[in-house]
């Protein structure tokens, strides 16, 4: 027993010392393939060949690599054709310093960078803060130097293998309803990224409840189409309508014609954002980390608030903003103009319906102005920010955020608004129409507007996700297939390396020149990324937001149409970002950032939206004191329908024998079979205008938005002390660090 005793103790100890080794090996083997991490590149920079040594543009690109190899990053340079390339590994100590600057941060000790290895992810967003932040003697930068096409481009590395992964677990038409890989997003592409996709997911998942009410509203109104009294009495009517315009038109007969979603999805992100470590980052104080490891002798860019700036800004703003509600106005007066032009055209069916033929032609012409106005709203909106001179990163991107978003609802929705809330209440009656000219403004049909309204949204809708995601994907996929050619050619030139030639004497892989340039090339060729990249997918996902809230009311599909979008957007957006474009700069973060505020602000215009919708557009509240005031029922009549005789009660009576009436039409417009001269049309009934009041309550919280940034909470001089101090702890914690390190040594 005794001797099986120590058998078993031996047995163990060498079971020990052997799981020991085992775990010593695979460390070894994770440190090597961490080496080999190490071996890739940081970033590449593209320049034109210059043959030139005393060029220009050759001192300017040999300045700025200078200055790059005095922060000890190294460089290798490949010429390629007319092309040279520049390979960019950063030194292991500036990511050292960045993960100690993190332990002793505020609010950013808590992630997962403050120890272990740097992952690649990290030393991208180091590198990218860098080479943006390197200047030249003449203070030129590198954003400059791109401008002035001293260097054509640059960019980060796809890492492959995990390129591949992401492509068989998510960038796939095939997974179009499987789950999306967050955490491993998050990882490649950082939690900005991330954080999208969850956004987007959540969103899409809360359509289908949304979408499942709006196509049983809709259906529900199409079963009972035939049997409701309200269309009975439309379509039986022997009522005689004005004409709707001059000239050859005749009279007519009647008878022709998201608070909730925010709250659990503050709760969702929380629970992703406390397991990536960055429940309390913070962005601004990550940025001066980077300062000082970028230089240790920097100091902080002020705080700034200029009230003559702030006042110059406001002013622009609202210019700009009456631009694009005269633009609105634009095509307004087309409507008002295309339609009589049509019906007088003698085309058959497009003169028999030229209201809604020029109401359709103006939702197109709607769509092209969108696409003109989003290329000057951005230029706009970074000059004002420019204006603005904002201390950060982070608060500049707030700053364009709100304004670009501001331009893009007023160029999306003022036209929508107009439709919903002026068409067909101020274009007067017979004897005192209001006129453009000598064209009338255009009305409603009597039955009301949420039927222009519907088809507005639905033509705008449709063609802007639909031809939107076809330009999204079609461009990049056909830049991906016109460039594979000259890297395959060099895959052929080296195909083991990676075997054999790429690894030096310790077994580290060091590509040769051919596989770095493959590499290089593959991305070179990939369609370009920059900071507006997410924004512009995050722009278009909260404006398809605002369109399936804001007017749900009268275009009950919305979310319908949002849901089957999104499901094919998050693949589209995937395979883009993993496939065809070259990778995103990871970023921290542990929100969508003010898109959370502007979502809160959508959800509140959507309650007032559909609240004068009902209100406004519809006939639901004259309805309503028509059947419990004057109607049938109200005069205790119970042989009838509750709402007979609504149609006619909102109708008021023209005469030709009236002199205005005859200036407005002629004898042979107002003659009927019967011989009839006189017409109907609608008219306002005050309780919509009592209705409009309720809008007007709300300009008080837009003034007070206003004034809230036009004034800061905190005084200037009060944020630049924190930062001061913040910075000062932080380069005395460096100092210690490096000085105790010395020591050690």
């Amino acid at each position: 027993m005794k001797r099986q005793h120590q058998r078993l103790e031996i047995w163990s100890m060498d079971h020990l010392q052997h799981k020991h080794l085992k775990r010593c090996y695979s460390e070894q083997n994770t440190a090597d393939s961490l080496n080999a991490t190490r071996k890739t590149f940081d970033y590449v920079l593209v320049a034109h060949k210059v043959d030139n040594d005393n060029n220009l543009k050759a001192q300017r690109q040999k300045a700025f690599i200078q200055e790059l190899e005095k922060k000890n990053i190294t460089v290798t340079k490949i010429v390629h054709d007319d092309k040279v390339f520049f390979g960019l590994r950063a030194p292991t100590q500036i990511f050292q310093d960045y993960q100690y600057l993190l332990k002793v941060s505020d609010s950013c000790n808590w992630c997962g960078d403050v120890k272990g290895a740097v992952t690649q992810a990290t030393r991208i967003r180091i590198v990218h803060f860098i080479l943006h932040q390197t200047f030249l003697n003449t203070g030129e930068n590198l954003e400059e130097l791109l401008m002035k096409d001293v260097f054509e481009t640059i960019f980060c590395l796809h890492e492959r293998k995990q390129q591949k992964r992401l492509q068989q677990k998510w960038a796939r038409w095939s997974a179009l309803f499987t789950g999306q890989p967050v955490n491993e997003v998050k990882s490649y592409f950082g939690e900005k990224v991330a954080l999208y996709y969850l956004w987007l997911g959540w969103y899409t998942k809360l359509l289908v409840p949304a979408a499942a009410l709006g196509v049983v509203v809709f259906l529900y109104g199409l079963a009972f189409f035939n049997t409701n009294p309200l269309i009975k009495e439309v379509c039986n009517s022997s009522i005689i309508m004005c004409p709707r315009c001059d000239k050859r038109c005749d009279v007519w007969q009647l008878s022709d014609t998201s608070t909730l979603f925010l709250e659990l999805w503050k709760r969702h992100r929380a629970t992703y954002v406390s397991r990536w470590k960055v429940y309390d980052w913070c962005e601004e104080e990550e940025e001066l980390i980077l300062e000082i490891v970028n230089d240790p002798n920097c100091t902080p860019k002020h705080f700034t608030h200029s009230y003559l700036h702030s006042t110059l800004v406001l002013i622009l703003v609202t210019l700009m903003l009456m631009l694009i509600i005269g633009l609105a106005q634009a095509l307004v007066v087309f409507r008002v103009v295309a339609a009589p032009l049509l019906s007088e055209c003698n085309c058959g069916f497009i003169s028999d319906h030229a209201n809604t033929v020029a109401m359709m032609l103006g939702a197109v012409l709607h769509y092209v102005t969108i696409q003109i106005m989003t290329r000057v709203n951005r230029w706009v909106s970074l000059k004002l920010c420019e204006i603005e001179n904002p201390n950060s990163f982070a608060a500049a991107e707030r700053s364009f955020t709100v304004k670009m978003f501001t331009f893009q609802f007023f160029t999306l929705f003022s036209s929508l608004f107009y439709v919903a809330f002026f068409l067909g209440r101020i274009n007067g009656h017979p004897g005192n129409y209001v006129r453009i000219a000598r064209w009338r403004l255009e009305e409603c049909h009597p039955s009301g507007c949420l039927t222009d309204l519907f088809i507005q949204m639905a033509v705008i809708m449709l063609l802007k996700q639909t031809l939107n995601n076809i330009f999204e994907f079609t461009v990049p996929w056909l830049k991906s297939c016109l460039s594979r050619k000259s890297a395959k050619k060099l895959e052929r030139k080296c195909g083991h390396c990676y075997r054999k030639t790429c690894r030096d004497e310790q077994g580290h892989v060091e590509p040769c020149e051919i596989c770095k340039l493959r590499d290089w090339l593959r991305n070179y060729h990939l369609a370009d990324t920059d900071a507006f990249s997410l924004f512009n997918e995050f722009l278009e996902m909260v404006i398809q937001f605002s369109f399936t809230t804001i007017f749900v009311a009268a275009f009950p599909l919305a979310p319908l149409l949002a849901l089957i979008n999104n499901i094919f957007e998050i693949r589209l957006d995937a395979i883009k970002m993993v496939r065809l474009e070259r990778r995103l700069v990871p970023r921290k973060t542990n929100d969508i950032g003010v898109w959370t505020k502007v979502l809160e602000v959508i959800g509140v215009m959507a309650v007032i939206a559909n609240g004068l919708v009902i209100g406004v557009s519809s006939d639901f509240i004259p309805r309503l004191v028509y059947r419990y005031r004057y109607g049938p029922c109200a005069n205790g009549n119970t042989q009838t329908h509750c709402m007979e005789g609504y149609i006619n009660d909102t109708l008021s009576m023209a005469f030709i024998s009236h002199q205005a009436v005859r200036n407005d039409f002629t004898s042979s417009q107002m003659v009927t079979e019967n011989g009839v001269n006189q017409c109907s049309f609608e008219s306002m009934k005050p309780v919509k205008f009592a209705v409009l009041c309720l809008f007007l309550q709300h300009v008080v919280v837009v003034c007070k938005f206003i004034a809230a940034w036009f004034v800061p909470n905190n005084p200037i001089r009060v944020k630049n002390h924190r930062l001061h101090d913040k910075m000062s702890r932080l380069k005395e914690e460096l100092c210690e660090m490096k000085c105790s390190r010395t020591t050690d040594v």
